[in-house]
C-alpha cells in the first residue's frame, strides 16, 4: 500500500481540505492510503471521518510558532514512518519549504498544490511568497492547481507555459451534488422558511477573503425590492462577530439565517434561490462548483477564473459595480425550475472519478 502525507493547517470545512477528503473517499484503499499532519490543536471537521477511512491525523507545532520545532517534528514524522509520497497544500510558494524538509528526510515524490490565486497579505507577503518560489522550488516534483489562476500565482507563468504545473479540477460526486427538493424543503423547514421566501445563499468561512461586508450590502438592496427575501450564510470564522454588528446596524437581523458549518451541503444548496459570491480572490471555489451542481444559478466577482463556470449557470459581476447591481442581477436569474448539469460536469471534467484517477497518477507516480 501507497501512503501518502498531506501537509495542511487544518483539516476543517474549507475548500483545500473539502478537495482532499472527496479524493479520500474515492481511492481504493487497498492501494492508497492518506495520512495528514496538521497545526491546529482542536478536533477538526473531517477528523473522525479521515480515522474511520483508515487514515492517521498528527499534530505538530506550526512555523509560525517555531520553525525549528515544526522541521524536527516533520523531519522525525516522515522518516519514522517512511513516507515516500508527500503533499503540501499551499496558498504561497514558501510552503515548498515543508517539502524540502521531507524531501531531505526521505521523501521521494513531492507534490505542491496551490490553493489560492492569492494570499491577500500584500507587498510584505508578495515578496516571501516570491522569495519561496527561488529557494524551494526544486524540491517540487509535481505541481497542481484547480484553476489557470491559482497555478499561475503559485508557480508562475513559466511553470503553466512549460507543462511543469497541471489543472486539476475540484471535481464533485455527481452522486452526491445534484439538486434534491426533499432535502431542500427539510432545511426550509429547519430554519422556518416558508415556501414564499426568496433564499438567497452563501457558503464560506467569515474572513476579510470572502467579503461579506459588501454581501450584506447586496442583500440589503435586495430587500429594497423583495420583502421576502432572506439570507443564509453558511460557514463559521473569525469575523462573525464583525458580520453579526453590520446586520445588526442595517436592521436585518430576522432577514437573515446563520447556519454555522453543515455537513450536508447538497441539502442547503437545494434550499436556495441564488448563490451570491463577492469574493475578493480565490482559486478555485468549492461552493461555486457544487452550486452548479445542484442546478443554482450564481453571481460572483469577476475576479474569479473563468473556468468556475462549467453550466453557464455562473454571472461575472466586478467588484466596482455598486450593490443595487449586483442584487438587480441576483434578482434577474432566479430560477424556481432547476436543470440537471451533470453532462457538463462529466463534458468539463468535473466529475470525482476522473479526477481521482489523475490524482493517483501525480502524486503516487501512477502511469496513465
Amino acid at each position: 500500500m501507497k501512503r501518502l502525507l498531506c501537509i495542511l493547517s487544518g483539516m476543517n470545512a474549507g475548500g483545500a481540505e473539502t478537495f482532499l477528503i472527496k479524493v479520500y473517499r474515492r481511492l481504493d484503499k487497498d492501494k492508497y492510503q492518506m495520512d495528514f499532519v496538521i497545526n491546529s490543536k482542536d478536533e477538526n471537521f473531517y477528523e473522525k471521518e479521515i480515522n474511520s477511512l483508515g487514515g492517521k491525523v498528527y499534530r505538530i507545532p506550526s512555523k509560525s510558532q517555531s520553525v525549528k520545532l515544526f522541521k524536527e517534528q516533520l523531519t522525525e514524522l516522515v522518516k519514522e514512518n517512511k513516507y515516500e509520497y508527500v503533499l503540501r497544500i499551499t496558498s504561497n510558494a514558501m510552503g515548498f519549504m515543508d517539502l524540502k524538509i521531507a524531501k531531505k528526510a526521505g521523501a521521494k515524490i513531492c507534490s505542491a498544490r496551490s490553493s489560492n490565486s492569492s494570499d491577500g497579505g500584500g507587498i510584505k507577503a508578495f515578496i516571501a511568497h516570491r522569495l519561496g518560489r527561488i529557494l524551494y522550488n526544486k524540491y517540487v516534483d509535481v505541481k497542481f492547481a484547480p484553476s489557470d489562476l491559482a497555478a499561475e500565482y503559485t508557480f508562475g507563468k513559466t511553470a503553466i507555459e512549460k507543462g511543469k504545473a497541471t489543472i486539476l479540477r475540484n471535481a464533485v460526486d455527481l452522486n452526491v451534488f445534484h439538486y434534491d427538493e426533499v432535502g431542500g424543503e427539510r432545511v426550509r423547514k429547519e430554519f422556518n422558511i416558508s415556501e414564499d421566501k426568496l433564499v438567497i445563499g452563501h457558503i464560506g468561512r467569515f474572513m476579510t477573503q470572502k467579503n461579506h461586508s459588501f454581501l450584506l450590502d447586496i442583500f440589503n438592496e435586495i430587500c429594497k425590492e423583495k420583502d421576502n427575501a432572506v439570507l443564509m450564510l453558511v460557514g463559521k470564522g473569525e469575523l462573525e462577530q464583525q458580520i453579526k454588528d453590520k446586520i445588526s446596524a442595517l436592521g436585518l437581523e430576522d432577514k437573515v439565517i446563520f447556519t454555522g458549518v453543515r455537513a450536508d451541503i447538497p441539502q442547503i444548496l437545494s434550499a436556495m434561490d441564488v448563490f451570491v459570491f463577492p469574493s475578493f480572490y480565490e482559486g478555485m471555489p468549492n461552493t461555486v462548483i457544487e452550486a452548479q451542481a445542484t442546478g443554482l444559478p450564481c453571481v460572483i466577482a469577476d475576479t474569479i477564473t473563468k473556468e468556475a463556470d462549467i453550466t453557464g449557470l455562473v454571472n461575472y459581476l466586478s467588484l466596482n459595480d455598486s450593490a443595487k447591481v449586483w442584487a438587480e442581477k441576483a434578482l434577474s436569474i432566479v430560477e424556481k425550475e432547476r436543470r440537471d448539469t451533470k453532462a457538463d460536469f462529466i463534458k468539463n471534467g468535473y466529475d470525482i472519478e476522473s479526477v481521482v484517477k489523475k490524482f493517483t497518477q501525480l502524486v503516487f507516480g501512477e502511469k496513465k
